[in-house]
C-alpha cells in the first residue's frame, strides 16, 4: 500500500508512494485517465481489437474505439511534495478479471470510472472492491452527448454503501482527474484509520 523513498528533498521527510486501481467496463476511459493525470509517459498494453473478439467485446455505442487494454496501464503522479501515487489501469473485459487479484495487492484504493451510459458495465468493478473491503470511489466520466445525472442519482442506481464518493470528471483532463484522486486519497485514508482505531478498540 504504502512505499518509502529515501530520495525526498531535504527537510522533508520520507516520500510515500501510494498504489491506485482505476477500474471500470470497457471502453470507460481508463487508460485516457491514467495518461491524462500521469506526469511520466504511461505505460500501456493495448492491442488492435480484431473480429475475432467481437462475439465477446461488447463495443455497442463505442463505435470509435479500435483499442483495448489486454494486461494494464501504468503512470505515476505527484499530488503533493513527498507524495506520489502510482496508478494502475485495469483490464475492462471479464476474460482479463483474473489480472485484478494481482493488481489488487497492496492498493489504498480505487477509482471505478462509470459511464452513464452503460452504467451496468461498473457493477462488476464496485462489487470486487466492496467484496475485497477497498476503498473505492466512483468517478462519473461526462461523455459528451450523454445524459447528465446528478451524483446522488447514480449512487442509488449502483446500490452503493452510504459514503461511498461520487464525483463527475472528465477523464481527458488532468485537473479533473487529478481532483478525482485527491478525494480518494482522502476518502481511503479516513476508511484506513476508521478500520485501524476499530481493530485495537
Amino acid at each position: 500500500m504504502v512505499s518509502e523513498h529515501s530520495d525526498a528533498p531535504d527537510g522533508d521527510a520520507a516520500a510515500l508512494a501510494l498504489k491506485i486501481l482505476v477500474a471500470g467496463g470497457f471502453g470507460v476511459g481508463k487508460t485516457t485517465l491514467v495518461g491524462a493525470v500521469s506526469e511520466i509517459r504511461p505505460l500501456r498494453t493495448e492491442e488492435l481489437l480484431s473480429e475475432a473478439g467481437q462475439s465477446v467485446d461488447d463495443t455497442d455505442g463505442l463505435d470509435h474505439k479500435t483499442t483495448t487494454t489486454v494486461a494494464m496501464d501504468f503512470g505515476r503522479i505527484t499530488i503533493r511534495s513527498g507524495l506520489s501515487l502510482y496508478l494502475f489501469g485495469t483490464p475492462g473485459q471479464d476474460r482479463f478479471w483474473f489480472l485484478w487479484d494481482e493488481l489488487s495487492q497492496g492498493a489504498l484504493g480505487a477509482v471505478v470510472l462509470a459511464d452513464t451510459r452503460r452504467l451496468e458495465d461498473c457493477f462488476p468493478a464496485v462489487d470486487y472492491f466492496e467484496h475485497r473491503r477497498i476503498p473505492f470511489v466512483v468517478a462519473v466520466n461526462c461523455f459528451a452527448g450523454a445524459r447528465q445525472h446528478g451524483a446522488p442519482d447514480v449512487s442509488r442506481a449502483l446500490d452503493l454503501d452510504r459514503g461511498t464518493p461520487v464525483v463527475l470528471c472528465d477523464a481527458r483532463d488532468r485537473d479533473s482527474g487529478k481532483e478525482v484522486l485527491i478525494r480518494l486519497v482522502e476518502y481511503a485514508g479516513r476508511m484506513h484509520t476508521a478500520r485501524l482505531l476499530d481493530s485495537v478498540g
